[in-house]
């Protein structure tokens, strides 16, 4: 192995950088020289007490990590790789009871409850909701523009926020009055180490734990008055397999989180993407193939990266990892991997096939709900491509400052289209 030339202090998840770009030729550069490279960092910096993790680049090493759970372990120090450096430990382990916290057996157990949710059937059972859902934002974004006296919108806020919201609001019942209140606090819950919303992490844990109120709340109800919906599924016959209140709770947290804002950032990010490679576009428009939203998903890879914990010594990639250390798994890096994909740096919406790590690396926490996230984008991409057409770029995306998630909190868009 040799060293790698990166730039002075380098830390793929130094919020400050991923405000500005994701590093990908820092990537190239460590999957070609230090594939498992020790990234140092100043004590307690991340909330974590140690000095730095091991970064795992390589498209293999992160499925080998990501599918050897009794190895690496998802609850030890939780996924998330970096925390703002005020938090306290007692609330990290708090985040232990969300289910993407977990490791097998517990895992396996709620995930086999909660994925009851999830299957083909109560997908297909949305969709006929969620496409006229989509159409209908489409054509209120085009009134949006038509209304703008230059024809311009965001479009994050205006089109890619709205379907993953409304997907999970329909999927466990929260009323439409009340769909507002989780877009509001699932944006508190990851936007902690941005300044521009003003929000201190003291904020974004009252925000989780309303959010966990409000669903425990819902769960009593059911349990009381049973519905034909997947709450009622998942909860009102605890003990016989379901969930409790408060496991119910984490489950919406972890929906908001990783239902709303990834698929809401793969839909920003992907409408950038068309829009700086029109010929994808017009083929979209013309064809619209089937492998869209997987390269949509490759692309945009909305969460960086997550982590496990070693435990016990064991090697990664012929790198030597203590136990206790920390393991960081950039999918980012492996979704552009030049041993996995031909041309990685290339946008083809006609790439097939496409073995992207986008939805996780395999193994017990690979992502519940791909199904639905790309049902959601083919079918806002359909209605965007239907009623909005025409739409240019104004300026370039705003990102989020985050240590983890390939935030986009502004895309201004152009539409001609009259209403």
């Amino acid at each position: 192995m040799t060293c790698p030339h990166l730039p002075e202090g380098f830390d793929a998840t130094d919020p400050d950088l991923l405000r500005s770009r994701v590093p990908l030729p820092e990537f190239a550069e460590l999957r070609q020289t230090a594939p498992v490279w020790w990234c140092p960092q100043p004590r307690g910096v991340t909330g974590f007490d140690d000095e730095g993790y091991w970064a795992v680049t390589r498209h293999a090493d992160v499925k080998y990590v990501s599918t050897h759970p009794e190895l690496f372990s998802s609850n030890e120090n939780t996924a998330v790789i970096r925390f703002n450096e005020h938090i306290g430990r007692e609330q990290i382990e708090v985040q232990k009871l969300i289910m993407l916290n977990m490791d097998p057996p517990e895992h396996t157990r709620v995930r086999q409850i909660v994925q009851r949710g999830f299957t083909p059937r109560a997908i297909r059972s949305l969709e006929t909701a969620l496409r006229d859902r989509a159409r209908a934002i489409a054509e209120e974004a085009r009134a949006a523009a038509a209304a703008d006296p230059d024809g311009s919108f965001d479009f994050v806020t205006r089109v890619a926020v709205e379907l993953p919201l409304q997907a999970i609001a329909e999927l466990i019942g929260v009323p439409q009055e009340d769909r507002s209140r989780i877009f509001d606090w699932s944006n508190k819950m990851v936007a902690y180490d941005d300044p521009e919303y003003a929000i201190t992490e003291e904020v974004g844990v009252e925000a989780a734990m309303e959010l966990i109120g409000y669903a425990m709340n819902m769960a009593a109800a059911r349990k009381e008055c049973p519905a034909q919906d997947i709450v009622s599924q998942l909860v009102a016959a605890e003990g016989q397999g379901n969930l409790s209140s408060d496991e119910f709770g984490f489950f919406v947290l972890l929906l908001a989180v990783a239902g709303n804002e990834t698929t809401r950032n793969a839909i920003s990010h992907g409408m950038h993407a068309f829009l700086t490679h029109p010929d994808q576009w017009e083929l979209y428009k013309r064809e619209r193939p089937a492998t869209t939203a997987e390269e949509i998903v490759r692309w945009a890879t909305p969460v960086v990266s997550f982590q496990r914990t070693a435990t016990q010594d064991t090697e990664i990639g012929g790198q030597k990892i203590k136990r206790g250390d920390r393991v960081g798994l950039f999918y980012s890096s492996a979704n552009h991997d030049p041993e996995v994909f031909e041309n990685p740096g290339t946008f083809d919406i006609t790439r097939d096939p496409n073995p992207h790590l986008g939805f996780g690396g395999g193994g017990p926490h690979f992502c519940l709900g791909k199904s639905l996230a790309v049902k959601e984008i083919e079918l806002i991409f359909d209605a965007v491509a239907d009623v909005l057409p025409d739409l240019t770029l104004v300026g370039e995306p705003r990102r989020l400052r985050a240590a983890w998630l390939n935030g986009v909190k502004e895309l201004r868009v152009r539409s001609t289209t009259p209403a």
